[in-house]
């Protein structure tokens, strides 16, 4: 990840979770390992002094009250400005962790150790982290880099499939972002793909202030149905199942748009489908239900944003000024297409 002085590395492979002693920044006296209690991996940090924090499975453990209480732990800990903490997990882990560490003592160092396909392709990379609000996803939080993301693709094998396959979500987005077909490389390869796209986007745009908006394509519908799902109102999802879904209605909003034509939106079905991830929108789900979270949505700017299918260099672009009726019109032809 090339950003100047805060450059870092993100290490891929198989028994790269041996290595996280060498990326301990120097200066490093104790170190807090958040985690999960499902997440068996944990890093070998040698002679530091160390403690173990687990924090609830789930989305759940993405929440202010999580934070505050594991910022509590890690100051009774007596973390210092110049200690560490390290992230075990998936993009809940890493998201959280990373939050925590931007704020406590305004901002300590934090590496992080993605174990999940979803973390190791898009989440963990990239310095954003944040918590969730009951009016929508990631509403609170901040940009702040880790010192190394470690990637051990052989703690893939412990994920049960439907986490993997969330995974598969977010490689789902980066086909469209110019990757080329990732499910005929080897897994440590597509992994290594997709990171180098994403260190590609955020070394020119940080902050989301352009070109890395591109990489929430999916993500604006993908929210609303994960959020409706947490919320108990529509079928719970994994992350990058709502991302797929998010794809497929993407590609149907720039279809009633004139923006893509039949073909590319076909691609985006092939594309979901192929990977085995959900093209339907949940049944029972009415759009009404989405305006809420896509209207506070943190891209939005005082209208409903999309990142939409376009002529553009990047083939995609940030959409502005959506409204209402254009999303019930793709609702309505997506709903259309799943019953055929």
């Amino acid at each position: 990840m090339e950003l100047g002085e805060r450059s870092y590395p993100i290490i891929i492979g198989v028994g790269a979770l041996a290595r996280v002693r060498d990326f301990v920044p120097p200066g490093v006296a104790k170190v807090a390992v958040v985690t999960q209690k499902n997440i068996p991996h944990r890093p070998d940090l040698g002679e530091l002094d160390s403690r173990i924090f687990t924090v609830p499975d789930g989305e759940d453990a993405k929440s202010m009250s999580v934070a505050a209480e594991l910022a509590e732990g890690i100051a009774e800990f007596g973390l210092s400005r110049s200690d560490l903490v390290v992230a075990v997990g998936g993009g809940v882990v890493t998201d959280l962790a990373g939050f925590v560490a931007s704020v406590y003592f305004r901002g300590i160092r934090y590496l992080n150790v993605a174990t999940t396909l979803l973390a190791q392709v898009d989440a963990a990379i990239g310095g954003k982290t944040g918590v969730n609000l009951s009016a929508g996803k990631n509403l609170v939080g901040s940009f702040w880099q880790p010192s190394a993301v470690i990637c051990d693709v052989s703690t893939l094998s412990t994920l049960n499939p439907r986490e993997y396959r969330s995974g598969l979500g977010e490689m789902a987005k980066y086909e469209f972002l110019g990757s080329g077909r990732l499910d005929t490389e080897d897994l440590e390869s597509a992994v290594a793909r997709c990171a180098a796209i994403k260190a590609d986007y955020v070394a020119v745009d940080e902050r989301e202030g352009g070109r890395r908006a591109l990489l929430n394509y999916g993500h604006t519908m993908g929210h609303a149905v994960e959020a409706l799902g947490l919320a108990g109102r529509s079928e719970r999802l994994y992350h990058g199942e709502a991302v797929a879904i998010g794809l497929v209605f993407a590609a149907h909003l720039a279809h009633t748009l004139g923006r893509i034509g039949n073909k590319e939106l076909n691609a985006h079905y092939e594309v979901v489908e192929r990977m085995g991830l959900p093209s339907r929108l949940p049944a029972g789900l009415d759009v009404e239900d989405t305006f809420s979270f896509l209207e506070r949505d943190k891209k939005a700017m005082g209208s409903m944003t999309f990142v939409l299918g376009s002529g553009a260099v990047d083939g995609l672009e940030v959409v502005r000024g959506v409204g209402r009726d254009d999303v019930r019109r793709a609702w309505q032809e997506m709903r259309e297409a799943d019953a055929r």
